[in-house]
């Protein structure tokens, strides 16, 4: 058996039929979905259960990432902006003009991303004008993370559909 073949067998760039894709995709929403504001979500459970130094440390660790945010973007967020952008439209023409598959699963995964960044931004400034903590923030937080979820869901479900289409149009089963 030929070394390269083994080689690039293994880290193939037909990215729908690659277990390694729908491993990372898997990963990127896990993640994405556990850390909310960047704070893992297990603290938030802890913090509304027992309160106490839970709860003020949720408060200060969210208060933290928030005004990094808020900061970053104050910052840099036309530039940010305007390479989300570009780093979209390219993905775009690349997998949907060239039909290069590796740049249309990229897109099927920073699409989603970048709008679950926007969302990100919208509860940071919410955060951000909260007045109280406690239950209010455990709310905001709450449904970040379930409007992220859905969000998880229907790109994994609308991938899905993607890549077993291509699979099929390339493996000679499409129309």
């Amino acid at each position: 058996m030929n070394w390269y073949h083994s080689v690039f067998e293994l880290i193939d760039l037909r990215s729908f039929s690659n277990l390694w894709y729908w491993i990372m995709l898997a990963v990127v929403w896990s993640t994405t979905s556990h850390w909310v504001l960047g704070v893992p979500f297990d603290m938030i459970g802890r913090a509304r259960r027992h309160g106490g130094q839970a709860a003020d440390d949720l408060h200060v660790l969210v208060r933290i990432n928030v005004n990094r945010m808020l900061y970053i973007v104050h910052v840099s967020g036309i530039w940010l902006l305007a390479f989300t952008f570009f780093l979209l439209t390219a993905l775009v023409t690349l997998g949907f003009w060239y039909w290069v598959e590796f740049a249309q699963a990229l897109f099927l995964i920073v699409a989603p991303m970048a709008l679950v960044g926007v969302l990100t931004l919208r509860t940071a400034h919410k955060a951000a004008a909260l007045t109280e903590g406690g239950e209010q923030l455990y709310r905001l937080l709450n449904r970040h993370r379930l409007i992220v979820q859905v969000i998880g869901m229907v790109s994994i479900f609308v991938t899905s559909l993607w890549g077993m289409w291509q699979n099929l149009q390339l493996g000679g089963l499409g129309a």
